[in-house]
């Protein structure tokens, strides 16, 4: 089959990877369309040193064979992406996004979606609304992690909350806190970007321009090392920081000054697919608005050029009609 595949040094379509095989309750996916995510990016960069294979995360898909579950056969679906065991301690406990023996789709130890054909266990399938469209459906793995947030962290209407990063992610993540009522502005550096959110009664600003302190939730979604230093000189006493942004590069932190302030910083990653499909399925949030280009899977590299591009938000890769 044809597959996206990164050595550790460049990125480059074969035509010769074999087709993939679906273990004892795994389904075979013929992927229809993916995303590039900002993490696709970092692991070309060097977020994981070891990564070598198939990239993407983000997919819309239909199934061609579940020998445990036939009535999955020709469905719509996307898949969540941390594989896990259900025997370990931490499965036990219900964290099976945190699974010790977990592998994650196109990120570590499982061949991603930028390819014909993915493998998924069953379990981790979710059937696509038949009102939404496959160029929406491919954002819900992104908004399932924006919806995340508001699983951790109470949101109150009365809350400031402060989102930093203006990229494809923290453009979810605006949309989805707003529903909460509370009192929202979005700082970034595009003035295209954040006129996505203006267009829907979301306050934003642009970057340098004096934001006052003391929010109670601080959302860091800058994709880079500074944004640490600038949500944490946002938030208040006793307030939440909120950390989305993963990278290839070393953050420095003020530990005594999270402790002296009692400041709880919470690690968010992935969140509920059921979630982002409803959102999408009621059109709550406006992902039509964040895709910038659309390639076809044989020209995947020139797709990456494209989406670090200034200015670029969501590239999306056809794989098949």
């Amino acid at each position: 089959m044809r597959a996206l595949w990164f050595d550790g040094e460049r990125l480059r379509l074969r035509r010769d990877v074999p087709r993939p095989l679906p273990a004892p309750g795994e389904a075979l996916i013929r992927t229809t369309l993916a995303g590039i995510c900002n993490t696709d990016i970092e692991l070309m960069r060097g977020y994981k040193d070891d990564f070598r294979g198939i990239l993407g995360h983000e997919f819309v898909g239909v199934v061609e064979q579940a020998a445990d579950a036939p009535a999955w056969v020709g469905r719509r679906v996307v898949g969540e992406i941390n594989l896990f065991c259900g025997d370990c301690a931490t499965c036990r406990r219900g964290l099976t996004s945190h699974c010790l023996r977990r592998t994650t789709l196109g990120i570590s130890g499982k061949a991603g979606a930028m390819a014909e054909f993915l493998t998924l266990p069953i379990k981790l399938l979710h059937a696509v609304p038949d009102s939404v469209p496959d160029r929406w459906a491919v954002f819900t793995e992104p908004l399932a992690a924006a919806c995340q947030i508001s699983a951790q962290t109470h949101i109150c209407p009365t809350d400031r909350v402060v989102v930093l990063g203006d990229g494809k992610l923290g453009l979810l993540i605006a949309q989805v806190l707003a529903l909460t009522g509370c009192d929202l502005l979005v700082v970034g550096r595009h003035p295209k970007k954040l006129a996505i959110l203006q267009a829907r009664g979301i306050a934003t600003q642009l970057s340098g321009e004096p934001v006052p302190p003391g929010a109670d939730v601080v959302v860091e979604a800058t994709g880079s090392p500074a944004g640490f230093a600038a949500a944490r000189a946002l938030v208040r006493p006793r307030g939440v920081l909120v950390l989305k942004s993963t990278f290839a590069a070393d953050v420095s932190l003020d530990l005594s000054g999270l402790v002296v302030d009692e400041i709880t910083v919470v690690g968010s990653r992935c969140g509920p697919f059921d979630a982002a499909l409803r959102l999408l399925e009621q059109r709550q949030v406006d992902v039509e608005s964040l895709i910038s280009a659309r390639y076809p899977l044989d020209e995947g590299p020139a797709a990456f050029d494209r989406a670090v591009s200034a200015g670029v938000l969501k590239v999306l890769l056809t794989v098949a009609p």
